[in-house]
């Protein structure tokens, strides 16, 4: 079992920068909805429920800082990004003024873009690492960064519980090292030497082990990396 994937809503108005924001939030694990259009965008902010914005300032209209000044004051605690021209500070302080909570400047990375996604969900309460998943038998909570099988409970960190969900987003592949560095440790070079992971991954095993004993529910697969075993 997997929770609810974080919802957000994308409102831009380029088509090909839009579809490319979807793929790579549909890719991190996100469930996203893209908008092309600023008074759609604006009425379906304001009508659904979303865990994040993520708003252009140029839109068809009704701009971003609109958007973003009318959501703010209907939902106090709705996670806001901005995206603004590169270098542009007058955009940038009109953004915070309108209630963002993150900006973003374009052009940007989409490594970038992710950072501040996740950084904006976790200050609200909704990242990945707050969500439940069970998996042979054993039920990691994310809120209360605990991992329980029949009536074993142990406690985990957060960073644990990042590393279960990512192995679990990307459940179809083999997940580097490189991969855990640059994603849940958000390494800026994810090529340095260091054995921060395998450490992280020998106490997750052992956690499990004291859950269900001896499962080796996370592989190495040798010079490549981890997956998942879900294999029953």
């Amino acid at each position: 079992m997997y929770t609810t994937k974080a919802r957000i809503l994308v409102v831009e108005d380029d088509r090909a920068i839009l579809d490319g924001l979807l793929d790579v939030l549909v890719f991190n694990g996100y469930d996203p909805v893209g908008i092309e259009d600023g008074a759609v965008g604006l009425e379906t902010a304001l009508r659904e429920k979303f865990d994040l914005l993520v708003l252009d300032v140029m839109l068809p209209h009704v701009d971003g800082f609109a958007i973003c000044s009318q959501v703010r004051r209907a939902k106090p605690s709705q996670g806001i990004i901005i995206m603004t021209a590169k270098g542009s500070e007058d955009d940038i302080v009109k953004g915070f003024k309108a209630g963002a909570d993150d900006y973003i400047c374009k052009p940007f990375s989409l490594r970038e873009l992710m950072v501040r996604v996740e950084a904006v969900l976790r200050r609200s309460g909704k990242l990945t690492g707050d969500e439940q998943l069970s998996l042979h038998g054993i039920h990691f909570d994310g809120t209360n960064l605990t991992a329980s099988a029949a009536d074993t409970t142990v406690e985990i960190t957060r960073r644990e519980m990042d590393i279960m969900l990512y192995l679990h987003r990307h459940r179809d592949r083999i997940v580097s090292k490189k991969d855990l560095l640059r994603d849940v440790w958000n390494y800026a070079d994810a090529d340095i030497e260091t054995r921060t992971v395998d450490i992280h991954i020998l106490k997750l095993r052992k956690k499990i082990a004291s859950l269900i004993g001896d499962n080796h529910l996370i592989g190495t697969v040798r010079g490549e990396g981890y997956r998942l075993e879900l294999d029953e």
